[in-house]
């Protein structure tokens, strides 16, 4: 039996210690310099009158349809 604990006490030592040398072995950093064309483009979405008229036309459109409903009740 103390063999055995002594066996997967080893196994377990090696395996962690080659596991922690994979590790550092990985954390090496990476100069990269990129270069790009950088060109000045926008969405229309990303405007703010965009979002101004569209939001003055939800409330239009809302006061519309409740008062629209007021008239019937």
């Amino acid at each position: 039996m103390k063999k055995m604990r002594l066996f997967t006490s080893l196994f377990a030592f090696i395996t962690l210690m080659f596991l922690n040398m994979q590790a550092f072995a990985q954390d090496k950093k990476i100069d990269l310099t990129v270069t790009t064309d950088k060109t000045t483009t926008s969405n229309w979405y990303t405007q703010p009158w965009v979002w101004i008229v569209g939001g003055a036309v939800f409330v239009l459109l809302l006061v519309a349809l409740l008062r629209n409903n007021k008239d019937r009740a």
